[in-house]
């Protein structure tokens, strides 16, 4: 079992910026991947952005260049700073981690959200 603990979020202005952070804890042999989903009203939840464990990342167009995913391996923390935020950006982000367990089989978790509110 994994849990997610996320933090971060709230409301900000329009090119405002904020950080979340979510630290993963349990029993598994390792995270193969971590990072954040969104999901705004009435909409299916999408990609925000992923890092694997040797750090490569994967970002939704929509954040290129204003979003940065980072992890801290040693300590099962995964980050992301947004910035130059926009109204479109509002959702609830959710933490997501990939993880290979004591019997290598391989689950995905989530965390269990967080409010960000962007203002215009």
């Amino acid at each position: 079992q994994v849990q997610l603990v996320e933090s971060g979020g709230g409301l900000v202005q329009t090119g405002g910026s904020l950080s979340l952070s979510c630290a993963a804890s349990g029993t598994f042999n390792s995270i193969n991947a971590m990072g954040w989903y969104r999901q705004a009203p009435g909409k299916q939840r999408d990609l925000v952005a992923t890092i694997t464990s040797g750090s490569i990342t994967n970002y939704a167009d929509s954040v290129k260049g204003r979003f940065t995913v980072s992890r801290d391996n040693a300590k099962d923390i995964v980050y992301l700073q947004m910035n130059s935020l926009k109204p479109e950006d509002t959702a609830v982000y959710y933490c997501y981690v990939l993880v290979e367990t004591r019997w290598r089989t391989v689950i995905n978790y989530w965390g269990r959200g967080t409010q960000v509110t962007v203002s215009s």
